[in-house]
């Protein structure tokens, strides 16, 4: 590899860096001037229509997110009559979440796929491909001279 290609080749990468990130961004820019939510929380409206009733720390598990982060989302979800919390009969200890009306609708009329871009183009590489992507971004995050590991558990479209 001539010294031309060696210093070209990481700024091809970073290119691509910025075509994705850029891309997460436009795609969480245009849910909240549709639908008035941040990205995450219309993910946590998703996830509460295609399982009624789920709890917050199963919510936190899907979302890949922190607990407390997720009981933040949820709380303000809540505040905006968004979502409803319900005690389980047989569990009173336990609270399900619940989508109103509004917020059924609202997830109605979201453009593209609630959990982001990113997450759907991941899932749909195959398995071998993740792997090596996996591997070759931790090569990279060890190489960083700053690094907060904390982020790992925020939501995309908060950081």
């Amino acid at each position: 590899m001539g010294n031309r290609n060696k210093k070209q080749l990481p700024l091809q990468v970073l290119k691509k860096f910025r075509i994705i990130y850029g891309t997460v961004r436009q795609h969480f820019r245009e849910i909240e001037r549709t639908c008035g939510v941040t990205g995450s929380q219309l993910w946590v409206m998703q996830e509460i229509a295609n399982t009624p009733g789920i709890g917050i720390s199963e919510l936190a598990e899907r979302l890949s997110i922190h607990q407390s982060t997720c009981s933040q989302l949820v709380e303000k979800l809540v505040a905006r009559k968004l979502i409803s919390k319900e005690r389980s009969k047989e569990d009173q200890r336990r609270v399900g979440l619940r989508l109103t009306e509004e917020a059924a609708r609202l997830i109605k009329n979201a453009p593209g796929p609630a959990e982001g871009v990113l997450p759907e183009a991941l899932s749909a590489l195959p398995v071998e491909t993740m792997q090596s992507l996996d591997a070759s971004l931790e090569k990279v995050i060890q190489q960083l001279q700053i690094r907060d590991d904390r982020l790992a558990g925020k939501p995309l479209s908060d950081l």
